[in-house]
């Protein structure tokens, strides 16, 4: 039953990929995906990706961008497993503190042995984000 699951989840974060790319093409700003802030930008990517599915479901992030760099990313909440999730917190989301955006895009960061399909929704999730950022920050 879980292999079926996994083999679904797999379908559908391929096909996610493109279907979410092409809708980023045409969006508008959006205040619930992208807030200005005193010090920069907030983008949250829960309605940028509800089709990008890690073990358990959708894994969206907060990203914190100043000055064209990331400062931070934050997991919001999700269904991943507790235990594999927090090191994905713990390693994975710092790689990409103190890049420039387009660095950032550019990036191989390394997962989290044991969290693979998690590790692989963040990674779209913050391609996803910073995407829309480029595309919509103020100049």
């Amino acid at each position: 039953m879980k292999l079926k699951k996994h083999v679904e989840n797999r379908i559908r974060y391929g096909l996610m990929i493109v279907g979410t790319t092409a809708a980023l093409v045409g969006c508008k700003p959006d205040a619930d995906i992208m807030q200005k802030m005193e010090d920069g930008y907030v983008i949250n990517t829960t309605k940028l990706s509800p089709e990008v599915l890690g073990y358990e479901g959708t894994t969206p992030v907060k990203i914190y961008i100043s000055d064209n760099k990331i400062r931070k990313i934050e997991a919001l909440p999700n269904r991943e497993t507790p235990r594999y999730f927090a090191r994905v917190k713990t390693y994975l989301l710092p790689q990409w503190n103190g890049m420039e955006v387009s660095q950032a895009l550019k990036a191989d960061v390394d997962g989290v042995t044991g969290a693979t399909y998690s590790c692989r929704a963040v990674k779209e999730n913050v391609r996803l984000g910073l995407e829309y950022y480029k595309k919509h920050k103020r100049k």
